[in-house]
């Protein structure tokens, strides 16, 4: 992967910014006035209890919910007046993979990097290296209908990164995959966020969160309620304060 974009804030929008977001469903507000910056060239973990708002604050992020109000910019664009630019520089990994099922890997991946309008033999070239990356380069011409969930989930991948976007957002990234493969995955999110692009998690698995993640923010009832790093969340908690601490202590608040 390229080097995308330089990592420095003094010369770089952040790679998020949204303000006073509000997203209601039945009169009831699963995002109630969220306000939250995500600099450039980080991982940063999105973090909170079941219902918290975190899928539909990310859905918003990426075009396929409407807000209520407020506004969401992407490296300085405006996502919700220019939403075809904001998409552009974005991919979005759902929990649940959603593959072709009739389709090969290769075939998947070349359909992917088509949509973006990603030359057939830049976008060759990048479905080999990733699929080899992932473990997946002797399935290249199975079809997804026989892959396992851990495989659908590879793939998936691979599909997010063809166009090599500048931000990549990922619900439970890890889901269904064994320890190497989570490794590898792990392993790629930091060096594609070496190349200067941005990664969102969200993740229930409070350990992966604190080792990858640079930043952490922890949202309850639509709202964010402490955000830092590792060190500035444990900060007055103790010696030994893990995120699991902290993030039981703030989310039954």
């Amino acid at each position: 992967m390229h080097a995308i974009l330089p990592p420095d804030p003094a010369v770089y929008p952040p790679a998020l910014v949204i303000s006073g977001l509000v997203k209601s469903f039945a009169g009831m507000r699963a995002v109630d006035g969220l306000d939250l910056v995500v600099p450039a060239g980080e991982i940063y973990a999105l973090l909170g209890p079941n219902g918290a708002g975190k899928t539909t604050t990310l859905r918003m992020v990426t075009g396929l919910a409407r807000p209520d109000a407020g506004s969401i910019r992407l490296f300085g664009v405006d996502a919700l007046a220019d939403p075809i630019a904001a998409k552009q520089m974005l991919a979005w990994l759902p929990d649940e993979p959603l593959l072709y099922d009739k389709l090969t890997a290769a075939e998947y991946l070349a359909f992917i990097a088509g949509l973006w309008r990603v030359p057939a033999d830049v976008a060759a070239a990048r479905a080999d290296r990733l699929l080899a990356r992932l473990g997946l380069a002797d399935k290249r011409d199975a079809r997804c209908e026989g892959f396992s969930r851990g495989m659908k989930q590879k793939l998936a991948l691979a599909g997010a990164l063809i166009h090599e976007p500048r931000l990549l957002i990922l619900d439970e990234p890890l889901t269904g995959l064994d320890a190497a493969a989570a490794r590898v995955v792990k392993d790629m999110l930091i060096e594609f966020v070496g190349t200067g692009a941005t990664v969102i998690i969200t993740t229930h698995i409070l350990e992966v969160a604190e080792r990858m993640a640079a930043r952490i923010g922890i949202i309850r009832a639509g709202r964010l309620v402490a955000e830092g790093t590792m060190a500035e969340l444990a900060a007055g908690r103790g010696a030994g304060t893990t995120l699991e601490d902290v993030f039981l202590e703030l989310a039954a608040a």
